[in-house]
């Protein structure tokens, strides 16, 4: 089966979700391989404009298969807010298989991301604030959680827990901030699971 490769090396803003869209309806599958919902694709189909931060621009082609692969860090209540508001709009698509191995961003890691982004000064990088690079740091650092997580509740937490030891005593002895309650993460984060089961 023959492959297209839509890949930037722009730094962003190169038309990949046009390309993508366009290029969607020769191909079986749509696959986003990396990133998170810092990205933007904007599609236009007739006179409608649709922005996706995490779904791929390709999700608009029905006869193709969608898919987010392992390399992507997902934030579910992104990825189900641009579902329903496809959703919302008329518009039907097919749910994104998702791989198991795809690693999650949670709030935790957007508290990371904006108050290290705050207390950097001069060093500021710039990030969105959307937990991407902690995220990705957890995936490296082997404590991440991942989509199939989402799916054994006691693991779940268990993960969360020994995630939050460490991040914690950062956020309160380094940052002055207070801690983040595991339990209430895990809840948010269960609140996915049936949704995000079958796929």
């Amino acid at each position: 089966m023959p492959g297209i490769i839509v890949l930037g090396a722009q730094w962003g803003d190169e038309g990949k979700g046009k390309a993508v869209d366009t290029l969607g309806e020769q191909v079986d599958y749509v696959v986003r391989y990396s990133g998170g919902n810092n990205a933007g694709h904007t599609v236009v189909v007739g006179s409608e404009k649709f922005i996706m931060h995490l779904l791929p621009a390709g999700i608009l082609n029905r006869n193709a298969v969608t898919v987010i692969g392992n390399g992507v860090v997902v934030d579910p209540e992104v990825m189900y807010r641009e579902l329903d508001g496809l959703a919302a709009r008329g518009v039907e698509v097919n749910h994104p298989l998702i791989s198991a191995n795809a690693h999650l961003i949670t709030p935790y890691h957007q508290t990371l991301d904006k108050v290290t982004e705050r207390f950097a000064g001069k060093k500021r990088i710039g990030t969105t604030g959307r937990g991407i690079g902690p995220a990705y740091s957890d995936k490296v650092n082997r404590i991440g959680l991942r989509a199939a997580d989402l799916l054994d509740a006691e693991l779940l937490h268990d993960k969360v827990v020994a995630s939050l030891e460490q991040k914690n005593q950062t956020l309160v002895k380094i940052f002055n901030r207070r801690e983040i309650d595991a339990d209430l993460i895990t809840e948010q984060l269960l609140s996915y699971s049936e949704r995000i089961r079958p796929y």
